[in-house]
């Protein structure tokens, strides 16, 4: 998998980022009946549901709204299949405000049907990793609909990824992990088999908000010295029964390894105190975007379809003063135009010495026929008439 590219741009901490593949026959209506679920028990205000080559939107209460310049500069590429909006409101009046995105994959045939998906989420303030994971409002929280696999193939989260036997396998999916996915990663290393208990994931003691977004692999016990010579390249090491977060593509420059790393963690089925504490403070550094990433926050901002009443009306009042710029600008144009051609007119006029300039008709009204000039003009022309009239 080649490597992902990132850009200098730092996600705003007030943003939640998600992508993964969803392996199921129907991704687009597993989506649709949570959201639908969703609003009618009031869990989220609104929702939308849109083809990504619609040429007008839907705007408050379903009319249309037909999209400007601004708008169209973001247009998804060829291979978005759907475009989902909801938007609902955490701590009593936070709103947020997310889009998920559903994606044909290269080789979806090949590849057990996977859809791939992006999904965007901004609040109005500082994002809290205990407010409900947005992946939740889209996707239904249920392990038998496989909508959270990785965008790295054979991962999943929400459960533990034993890490391949073979050394070389297990070194080019960790970096594959490092340099394609938006995800945290996870190495935790078992100082001895674990049972039922041990084999539990780290996913429900994590805030909610990062439960959808973390990794786990799991070395096994003879694995110790494999795992670290496969992670060489990314510069960490994990310590013998702890854990290490990996660093990422868009992981901050912050980042340190030796912060993120935990020498001993008990598989017994307990909470892992430190290991959580960890990766809380790893989500927490601001991450440098990747291309799609920032393509995702650029849809959510340029591209919102999902307007409430008061925003719609805005929007109206944004156009029509726009309009009238518009028209403002085109009568100074016009104005100037005209007294443009007026003077050149005139120039020419002066250029060749005549009058070349148009003169307004005679106003008729103006003279009236009973002036003494109107008369005598009519007396002469009679005379005139008179006179070469032949003689009998």
């Amino acid at each position: 998998m080649p490597k992902t590219r990132t850009s200098s741009t730092a996600a705003p901490d007030s943003t939640w980022l998600g992508h993964g593949r969803h392996l199921g026959p129907s991704p687009e209506q597993d989506v649709r009946r949570n959201l639908i679920a969703l609003k009618a028990a009031g869990v989220i205000d609104d929702f939308l549901d849109l083809a990504p080559s619609d040429a007008v939107t839907a705007g408050a209460g379903g009319l249309p709204r037909q999209l400007d310049a601004h708008d169209s500069a973001a247009a998804p590429d060829s291979s978005a299949r759907r475009l989902f909006e909801a938007r609902w409101r955490v701590d009593g009046d936070v709103t947020v405000r997310a889009q998920l995105t559903t994606y044909d994959t290269p080789g979806r045939q090949r590849d057990g049907e996977a859809v791939a998906w992006a999904l965007a989420a901004k609040a109005e303030r500082t994002w809290d990793q205990r407010w409900p994971s947005p992946a939740t409002v889209f996707w239904p929280d249920d392990d038998r609909i496989a909508w959270d696999h990785d965008a790295v193939p054979g991962l999943r989260l929400r459960t533990t990824n034993p890490l391949p036997n073979d050394d070389k396998e297990m070194r080019r999916l960790l970096k594959d992990c490092a340099h394609a996915s938006w995800n945290i990663h996870v190495v935790v290393h078992e100082a001895m088999t674990p049972d039922a208990r041990g084999r539990l994931p780290l996913t429900p003691f994590l805030p909610p908000s990062l439960r959808h977004r973390v990794v786990e692999h799991r070395a096994a016990p003879d694995q110790f010295q494999i795992v670290n010579w496969a992670m060489r390249d990314l510069h960490v090491r994990v310590p013998r029964g702890g854990a290490v977060v990996l660093p990422t593509a868009t992981a901050s420059p912050e980042y340190d390894a030796e912060r993120f790393a935990v020498r001993s963690v008990f598989l017994d089925g307990s909470e892992p105190t430190e290991l959580v504490e960890k990766v809380t403070a790893f989500a927490q550094l601001p991450p440098a975007l990747t291309p799609d990433a920032e393509q995702a926050l650029d849809n959510l901002r340029r591209r919102w379809h999902l307007l409430t009443v008061e925003e719609e009306l805005a929007h109206a009042r944004e156009l029509v003063a726009k309009y009238a710029e518009a028209l403002d600008a085109m009568t100074a144009s016009r104005d100037l135009y005209r007294e443009a051609a007026e003077l050149a007119q005139a120039a020419l006029a002066e250029a060749t010495g005549s009058d070349s300039m148009p003169r307004p008709p005679a106003d008729t009204a103006a003279k009236p026929e009973s002036s003494p000039r109107s008369a005598l003009t009519k007396a002469l022309g009679r005379f005139k008439d008179a006179s070469r009239q032949p003689r009998t």
